[in-house]
């Protein structure tokens, strides 16, 4: 699967739970560097807070490793765990969330903590606008001249960008193309093409 949903844009939740307040924030990352980027800046940004507690996901959601949480010294397994917990059943890759807590003088207990930390976080994805984001492969191949207007035509019916022909002794057309119809693509223009394709390029 090429394609997955993405955090829109940025979000702020805020609840308050036994005096307590939690303010969940969502932003949208493309690398572990940037979220963690993103969690320092809350730590600099609100430095009177508890707490900043944060997690997690780059990349595609259902096949990814780069994950990551820290509970930021509240109790081990009452924060980033559930956090984290939330964000990988929510289908959403690149995506970090931090929840910054204000004591507010009543304990919550662990269990307590974890509702308080993973329900800003479900509350943060309810609310949360989301785009599809689809990954793309380059492929670059050679046609001849009169081939052209079969593969333009062609190329109308897939996810495509950055489509470029450069005129040599034969076109040469480069282009990205949605990695989930690599094969399909390539199978449909040789068939098109009757074979008279040099790939120059292939995933």
């Amino acid at each position: 699967m090429s394609s997955y949903l993405v955090p829109a844009s940025p979000l702020k939740v805020e609840a308050d739970v036994k005096n307590s307040v939690f303010i969940t924030r969502v932003r949208n990352v493309t690398t572990a560097e940037q979220a963690k980027a993103f969690v320092k800046q809350m730590n600099t940004s609100f430095p009177d807070a508890s707490h900043h507690c944060w997690a997690y996901i780059v990349g595609n959601p259902e096949s990814t490793t780069l994950l990551g949480c820290s509970d930021d010294g509240e109790p081990s397994g009452t924060a980033g765990k559930p956090m984290l917990h939330v964000l990988q059943h929510s289908s959403i890759g690149d995506i970090v969330v931090v929840c910054t807590r204000y004591f507010g003088g009543t304990k919550l207990g662990t269990g307590g903590l974890a509702r308080a930390y993973g329900g800003g976080v479900k509350q943060a994805i309810e609310q949360l606008t989301t785009e599809t984001k689809v990954n793309y492969q380059k492929l670059s191949f050679c046609i001849d001249y009169h081939q052209i207007n079969d593969c333009q035509h062609l190329i109308k019916n897939f996810q495509t960008q950055r489509f470029q022909i450069d005129y040599l002794a034969r076109i040469q057309v480069t282009l990205d193309v949605a990695s989930d119809e690599i094969e399909d693509f390539k199978n449909q223009l040789t068939d098109q093409l009757k074979g008279k394709i040099e790939w120059n390029i292939t995933p």
